[in-house]
């Protein structure tokens, strides 16, 4: 039998950036099958059923963001829509941190991970309530509410869709419990054989006795020697208390040694994610390896879903949530943002694609535009120009560069980039 040779579809004259494969410049893509069928200097037009012009943008492997909350209505106003978040945002992988547990992960594959077009994966919650919104229930985050059994075989069962496990390293916490929860997450990681996903930032507030004697410049330190290679550091950029800056402005001295025993730091972008800190960081050395958006309901939009029963009645309203009046984030913004801040394009790259599939331990199936491999591609508009780009602190920063969305190819389906919960660009 002979192989055929045309292509469903040709991406024509893009500047192809693929750290997986070494290329870099302007190739034509083909696409036959849903999968990546040649990458070459050129590609006739007439060996394709569809040609799409997409000169002068970027031609990348399909974006994997680690940071996600898509379980949407089981985890209140923080689950989005994932195709919203993922191929309607130019995103073909988004990884739900945290929302679902042992316990409610058949129903995150039934409703969300089988029913969307964008490829879903998750890490799952150390707690069996999940990912709820703990802001308004800091209880349920107990260790009472931490089953290690279940959980480690609900993550080993369900290998194909749990690539790790999520776990909370914040003061409210340490206040309440000490350290006990991130020592039965790390237990949980360990016992499974993936990563644990650790959130650091203050989270859910203190307790009414204050916080029991625990200082938040005292918990990185005190978490870092719970954690194997391969575990990740999150929010390194963060505004609340407990991250990787301390209270007298200085990066903590335990991380760089942490970072070379192979821990890695993902940015989890969204609510606390700050530029001045940033900033310091950065300079500091420390440059995280993967890039996750953290879209939620509270830094998109209003949510629309009404507060859940028991919400303190200050928080209760949609005008006076907690988090209103919020920046906007995705994906392309957060590479945006780090380009500003001074990381060149192909280490950004290397963050959404072939990091990421390190992380996942995904090598073989994403972060790649090899011949043979499942065509997720994403196509951004390289946009130059002078736009404003602020945190939920309100430090503004001037892009001279902004990324946005076109388009993607999700197994060679395509999908425009038309997600209202888009961030607009921002003239300066």
């Amino acid at each position: 039998m002979v192989e055929p040779t045309g292509y469903d579809l040709l991406l024509k004259g893009g500047r192809v950036i693929c750290p997986a494969t070494g290329v870099d410049g302007i190739r034509d893509v083909g696409v036959r099958g849903g999968r990546i069928a040649a990458v070459a200097d050129a590609i006739l037009p007439t060996s394709a059923a569809q040609t799409v012009d997409v000169s002068g943008k970027l031609v990348l492997p399909g974006l994997i963001d680690t940071h996600g909350h898509i379980y949407q209505y089981v985890t209140g106003r923080f689950g989005l829509d994932p195709d919203m978040v993922g191929v309607r945002s130019g995103v073909t992988t988004v990884v739900d941190q945290g929302g679902p547990s042992c316990m409610t992960l058949p129903g995150f594959r039934h409703f969300i991970a089988e029913r969307s077009e964008t490829n879903v994966l998750c890490f799952l919650s150390a707690y069996l309530v999940g990912g709820l919104e703990g802001h308004f229930y800091p209880n349920l985050y107990s260790p009472d509410g931490v089953d290690i059994d279940a959980t480690v075989r609900s993550a080993v069962a369900n290998r194909d869709l749990v690539r790790g496990i999520k776990g909370h390293a914040e003061i409210g916490g340490f206040a309440r419990w000490g350290i006990k929860v991130m020592e039965m997450a790390a237990e949980i990681a360990r016992r499974a054989e993936i990563p644990l996903y650790v959130h650091f930032g203050q989270l859910w507030g203190l307790p009414e006795s204050g916080a029991n004697g625990e200082d938040a410049d005292t918990i990185l330190e005190r978490v870092i020697p719970l954690l194997k290679e391969g575990d990740v550091l999150a929010h390194p950029f963060t505004r609340h208390p407990g991250g990787f800056v301390n209270a007298e402005g200085e990066l903590h001295h335990v991380l760089q040694a942490a970072i070379d025993r192979g821990l890695t730091v993902d940015v989890g972008h969204g609510s606390h994610f700050s530029y001045r800190l940033a900033k310091m960081a950065l300079a500091a050395g420390v440059v995280p390896h993967t890039l996750g958006a953290d879209m939620h309901g509270y830094n998109t939009q209003v949510p629309e879903i009404p507060a859940p029963a028991g919400t303190p009645e200050e928080h209760a309203d949609d005008e006076n949530h907690p988090f209103k009046g919020q920046a906007r984030f995705s994906l392309t913004q957060a590479m945006s943002s780090m380009m500003t801040l001074g990381l060149p394009l192909d280490y950004v790259v290397k963050m959404v694609t072939t990091h990421p599939a390190k992380m996942l331990g995904m090598e073989d199936s994403l972060g790649s535009l090899a011949v043979g491999r499942v065509a997720d591609v994403s196509v951004l508009d390289d946009v130059r120009g002078r736009f404003v780009l602020r945190d939920n602190e309100d430090y503004r920063v001037i892009a001279e560069r902004l990324l946005q969305p076109a388009f993607c190819l999700r197994a060679g389906k395509r999908f425009d980039a038309d997600s209202p919960i888009l961030p607009q660009a921002i003239a300066a």
